[in-house]
């Protein structure tokens, strides 16, 4: 409807909006398209001055929220930041707001670039706003909003306490717009923050600005998942699992006739050395190493290959795609494949025009820097509109392929999940080659959160009028599961926090240890722990309700029944104590007694299928020659049977009743020799007085009996021992008691849940004051409370922080050269990706860097037992295997050369070389004035050149 069409109630409603939200009003002419119901509702809670937290499905827009911020910030002269979790994601919002609001109010701070950072809006990662509350930047004056994108990052197990500590550590005027993709959990998140930011409304969106269908494509044919639309597709995002297609169905059943029943289980190419590898339930498909039977037809047949899947998406107008395959290796090769059938998606003028991108981009890269990062290959693939996208690859590389993609020039592309991070690449389908991901440990199932992370990049708002998930059929599938994979939309939100040594003297410093604990205990982590006592809290008051029920409905009009009851319990427990006391004792005892069999000695077993006499062989007082091994003495039996006997079979003491010799060559396998000595056994046990070596059962503690003796004597004068109805009192009374004792035992639970995160801290605190990081707390200032050592950790950041701290304080990187500091300097840095096959053994580069990590190692190794006796998980160990290539590189070595030293893709080189000269600019600070900070600033100036720095333009906001 044009503004000339407009109904008179509409433009009421518009000019009551304009009056109430004018500011809103304002901000919402400067877009071509009219504002969806939440983002209005959301941007009103912001206008009026409370805090947001925005949830809604990708694509759906709300960035919107997020740039209202920002448009407030600037009509009221203050500060808005606006943080996200990658930086590539920072330099597109970057972009984007420096070409709405123009490049002189805009900023832009990430780990390598600083753009105008005192401009009045600020794009940043998130880790740069931590660090700027942790040092008191005077950035942060007159600060109004906090934009977090991405918010639900926080649930990432490496990087995901960034976005806690930033919540918990801004200032309470800033008004802080969490922006999150659609959680389960979002009214939880949403409480979190009112508890530790106050004001905060919950906007949740379940509505895709853009219809999901969901299909599987099996073979050439393109099913539609869902016999009626899909529930993804449904206006109103209703829950629930829609009904299979029918046809689908009968192709699972079709194929299962050609299915060996185990045929979704791995194995290995041959029977012998199989690979103990799970590749998830099963509950969507296979294994590829299932084959049809003898004389049956293939069922690969139904496994469309890549150059089909293309074909067949091409055909249905589903370009461009995203594919995502959970490998970078299964990425290129998927390029690789497409490429050697000579697929080409692109028409000549797309082609001129993909052909303008990569000069844009990639011209001022070394042409033997191209070279060697295959860049032909590149370019020929996206030249004919097909690519890959993932952290290994250059991120000049990347750059191209996302602006192509933004354009339409590129209609296919092979992608990981990391894609679903936020990077603004729509695409009208979503294609998953398998439900199963590799997770850092084993093969496992996606989940229906990932379904909806990954499947939610379908679907292009104002290009597309709906968006298509394809699943590629894998031998086994059983589309019924997947119906349920796509038919549910949770993903939930959960803490990943966890207080580090850095986190702590930072915190110290800033409020004195007492303060800052009370800080950790507002995390997110340990809001989710605390509420999940709420029902064992539950569990308490209802027990306790019953309890006190019971008790009334078991009183005793002849006395006081519940002190008999009580009493009673006693008793039955004094006797339990005392008969557990003593079978330890008994069994102590019997240890005592095998251990000091001799052969010939003559025994009775109690019990077990050896009971009866015995004549010892062999002591062997200790089988396995451990500590914690019992005595299992060779005896040989009446009946002429050889066993080795156990403790179990004597609940009591053994007695040794007498003695007989055993020849010296005696062979208990020979049937004669056996046969000899069972004849003498029999001889020597009619000897014996079997009588006198029976056991007595040992008498009761005295102590213990008195006592018992006295608590009966008690319970037969209490006038409700000559009760009738004594009996019948007495079982509700121990429904009340055992109620009592889980009562006893659900808060012995919930009180170790509670203050997880503040016991790590003390922890930890315990850790760096044993150390010397921490001083006393007693009447200090926050301060004061840290060290000078304490000050110089707290510009360390990483996993191995105090390791490295620990190493500046013992000289261990002092007196190395510039490649031999970035060698040892990458052992604390660098972390080997579990799934990857790595053909080299990584090794130092020469005798004094190794000596320097053998020196970290023992830093290392030392602030491991410390963290043993502080009953802290101890800290990862050190990896070298980037070593080499950190000292080639900062030894002025071409990009060719030092990728020839690595299995590492570009990407990965380009992203540790980024990270170890971060790092060592952290030393630098720490350090302070000396040899060591002009080495390692000498350092970063070396590695900082050729792909490590270039940026292809891709901040360019013009």
């Amino acid at each position: 409807m044009s503004a000339e069409q407009v109904s008179p109630a509409e433009a009421y409603s518009r000019f009551q909006e304009r009056r109430s939200s004018p500011q809103l009003a304002a901000f919402a002419d400067g877009y071509g398209f009219g504002f969806d119901d939440y983002q209005r509702e959301a941007c009103a809670h912001v206008e009026a001055g409370s805090g947001v937290l925005v949830a809604a499905p990708t694509g759906a827009g709300k960035t919107i929220v997020g740039e209202f911020a920002v448009y407030l910030a600037l009509q009221q002269g203050r500060k808005a930041f606006y943080t996200t979790p990658i930086k590539a994601l920072s330099n597109q919002k970057y972009a984007d707001l420096a070409r709405r609001h123009g490049s002189a109010n805009v900023g832009l701070l990430t780990g390598d670039s600083s753009i105008n950072s005192e401009a009045p809006v600020v794009v940043m990662t998130t880790e740069v706003l931590r660090n700027m509350i942790y040092a008191g930047s005077r950035t942060l004056d007159n600060l109004g909003y906090v934009v977090m994108d991405e918010v639900h990052y926080l649930a990432d197990r490496f990087r995901g306490a960034v976005w806690e500590e930033v919540i918990i550590g801004l200032a309470d005027s800033v008004q802080v717009v969490a922006l999150s993709a659609t959680v389960s959990n979002a009214e939880e998140f949403g409480e979190w923050l009112a508890a530790v930011r106050g004001e905060m409304e919950v906007v949740v969106s379940e509505r895709r600005p853009v219809p999901l269908y969901q299909h599987v494509l099996a073979g050439r044919t393109l099913y539609d998942l869902f016999a009626d639309v899909a529930p993804t597709a449904r206006p109103d995002a209703a829950p629930g699992r829609g009904e299979v297609n029918p046809g689908l169905l009968k192709v699972a059943r079709e194929e299962s006739k050609y299915v060996r029943d185990d045929s979704r289980r791995p194995r290995g190419r041959s029977g012998q050395g199989k690979r103990n590898v799970a590749y998830g339930s099963g509950a969507y498909g296979g294994a590829s190493s299932q084959r049809a039977g003898a004389g049956q037809r293939p069922r690969a047949s139904l496994v469309p290959s890549r150059a089909d899947m293309v074909e067949q998406l091409d055909r249905a107008a589903l370009l461009p795609a995203i594919v995502f395959i959970f490998s970078r290796n299964g990425c290129d090769g998927a390029v690789r494949q497409l490429l050697g059938t000579g697929v080409t998606l692109t028409r000549p003028e797309e082609q001129s025009e993909i052909a303008g991108v990569l000069s844009h981009h990639l011209s001022g890269l070394d042409p033997a820097d191209l070279r060697a990062l295959d860049y032909p290959r590149f370019a020929e693939a996206l030249t004919r509109g097909i690519a890959a996208h993932h952290a290994g690859m250059l991120p000049a590389f990347k750059a191209c392929v996302e602006e192509c993609f933004v354009r339409g020039l590129t209609k296919v592309v092979f992608a990981t999940e990391t894609l679903a991070l936020g990077i603004n690449m729509p695409a009208r389908s979503v294609v998953l080659e398998k439900l199963v991901k590799y997770n850092g440990e084993t093969h496992a199932d996606i989940t229906p959160g990932e379904y909806t992370q990954l499947t939610g990049r379908a679907g292009r708002r104002g290009i597309d009028v709906e968006g298509h998930a394809v699943v590629l059929w894998q031998p086994g599938l059983d589309p019924r599961a997947v119906a349920g994979l796509a038919s549910r939309r949770t993903y939930p939100l959960k803490s990943s926090f966890a207080p580090t040594y850095n986190m702590a003297v930072n915190l110290v410093g800033a409020v004195g240890r007492t303060r800052a604990r009370a800080l950790l205990e507002q995390s997110f982590a340990q809001f989710q722990s605390d509420r999940s006592v709420v029902g064992l809290a539950r569990t308490l008051a209802r027990n306790a309700e019953t309890v006190t029920a019971e008790w009334a409905a078991a009183a005793c009009d002849k006395g006081d029944f519940e002190a008999y009851a009580r009493r009673r319990l006693q008793i039955a427990d004094l006797e339990a104590d005392a008969a557990r006391e003593r079978k330890a004792d008994r069994r102590a005892e019997s240890t005592q007694v095998l251990l000091s069999l001799k052969p010939g000695d003559i025994v009775r077993v109690p019990a077990g299928r050896s009971q009866g006499w015995v004549v010892v062989l062999d002591p062997s007082t200790r089988e396995g020659g451990g500590e914690d091994d019992a005595p299992r003495p060779l005896v040989m039996t009446e009946d002429r049977q050889v066993r080795r006997l156990a403790l179990v079979d004597f609940p009591s003491p053994p007695v040794v009743a007498g003695r007989m010799r055993v020849p010296k060559h005696f062979s208990p396998k020979e049937p004669a020799s056996r046969r000899n000595l069972a004849a003498a056994f029999r001889s020597k046990l009619a000897e014996i007085d079997l009588g006198a070596a029976s056991l007595k059962r040992p008498p009761a503690d005295a102590e213990v009996a008195a006592r018992v003796e006295d608590l009966r004597d008690q319970q037969r004068r209490d006038p409700c021992h000559s009760c009738p109805d004594r009996e019948t009192h007495a079982r509700v009374a121990e429904r009340a008691l055992r109620l009592e004792r889980e009562n006893v035992r659900v808060e012995e639970r919930a009180s170790t849940r509670t203050h997880t995160i503040a016991t790590a801290f003390d922890r930890i605190c315990v850790v760096l004051e044993s150390l010397g990081y921490l001083n006393g707390e007693a009447s200090r200032a926050p301060r004061e409370q840290v060290s000078d050592a304490g000050r110089m950790l707290a510009r360390i950041y990483g996993e191995l922080d105090l390791v490295a701290a620990e190493c500046i304080r013992a000289g261990v990187f002092d007196g190395l050269t510039v490649p031999q500091l970035a060698a040892v300097l990458s052992s604390l840095v660098f972390e080997a990706r579990r799934s990857d096959d790595h053909t080299r053994r990584p090794r130092m580069p020469d005798a004094p860097s190794s000596d320097a990590v053998t020196q970290v190692r023992r830093v290392w190794r030392e602030v491991s037992l410390v963290e043993r006796d502080a009953r802290l998980t101890r800290t990862g160990e050190p990896e070298i295997g980037f070593a080499e290539v950190a000292y080639g590189w900062a030894d002025g070595r071409s990009l060719a050369s030092v990728l020839d030293q690595t299995d590492l893709t570009a990407g990965d080189f380009v992203r540790w070389v980024r990270q170890v000269v971060d790092f060592a600019g952290q030393v630098a600070d720490a350090a302070g004035p000396g040899p060591l900070r002009e080495t390692a600033h000498t350092m970063v100036r070396t590695m900082r050149r050729g792909v490590v720095t270039f940026e292809a333009d891709e901040v360019d906001p013009a």
